[in-house]
């Protein structure tokens, strides 16, 4: 027992016990302020903004607090800290130089930030790639799209992008309906199916029309709607008015034209 406590005595000992608490305790508190300013948005947009750059802070400042616990641990046990801040000093411009690219990336992410190119949760589409930013860190940016790829891009590389969150998602459903059908009998139902989306969450009512017949197609007449609702939700309200259009059809009995194959088998005949 004498032993442990005269182990525990030891400054080497407990002055790395207080340095661990004090770091987990700095970290704590730096934690909650930043969840505390988050949740003093003042809308959506602004949450998604602060929380992208407190995260980023976030991030910063725990590297930072941990890079001062280890000063502080190997000042504990006699090692020369001014002399090892001083050697840095040279080793940090050479790092410089190696790592460029690296310092491209921070510098490209506080430029994302400052200009507003966009924030964690925004659509965007980088090249050909569309999808939802899922995370923005030091160096990288991270998209996902909707079949669950993710694309990262380095910082340094976002000059130009298209921030889709801006404005409101269009969407144009070509509806296929056989000839035999009445005009009248169809634009009632659709009628009937942009009603029924109005009433979506998100949906603009005055942008959600039935725009009319787009095309006498080979096969179909092809009618036209159109609604206007936030990127986030356009996909999936766009396969919910496709199912409720195919319900309401089946229930009115209105025929959706399709390719069929007609096969001929041809008949033996005996030649006597």
């Amino acid at each position: 027992m004498d032993k442990i406590l005269d182990f525990a005595s030891q400054k080497e000992v407990y002055g790395l016990v207080i340095i661990l608490v004090i770091v987990a305790i700095i970290i704590n508190l730096f934690n909650r302020l930043i969840d505390k300013l988050i949740r003093r948005s003042k809308n959506e947009f602004d949450r998604k903004r602060r929380m992208t750059v407190f995260n980023l802070f976030r991030k910063v400042g725990r590297y930072a607090v941990f890079a001062l616990g280890i000063i502080f641990i190997l000042d504990l046990y006699g090692v020369n800290v001014s002399g090892l801040v001083a050697s840095l000093g040279v080793v940090s411009a050479v790092l410089a130089l190696s790592l460029q690219d690296t310092l491209k990336d921070i510098i490209g992410g506080a430029t994302i930030i400052t200009d507003n190119y966009y924030v964690e949760g925004d659509y965007i589409r980088y090249n050909n790639f569309t999808g939802q930013v899922i995370e923005f860190g030091i160096r990288t940016t991270k998209i996902k799209n909707l079949d669950g790829e993710v694309y990262v891009i380095a910082n340094r590389n976002v000059n130009e992008v298209v921030n889709l969150s801006h404005k409101r998602a269009s969407t144009l459903i070509t509806i296929p309906t056989a000839y035999e059908e009445k005009t009248e009998k169809v634009e009632k139902i659709i009628n009937e199916v942009i009603e029924e989306i109005r009433s979506w969450d998100g949906v603009i009512k005055e942008d959600t029309n039935y725009i009319g017949i787009t095309e006498l197609a080979e096969s179909s007449v092809n009618y036209g709607i159109r609604f206007r609702c936030s990127i986030d939700k356009s996909w999936q309200y766009k396969r919910d008015a496709l199912r409720l259009i195919k319900m309401k059809y089946d229930e009115k009995n209105i025929k959706i034209p399709y390719n069929q194959i007609e096969v001929h088998n041809a008949r033996n005949t005996r030649i006597k």
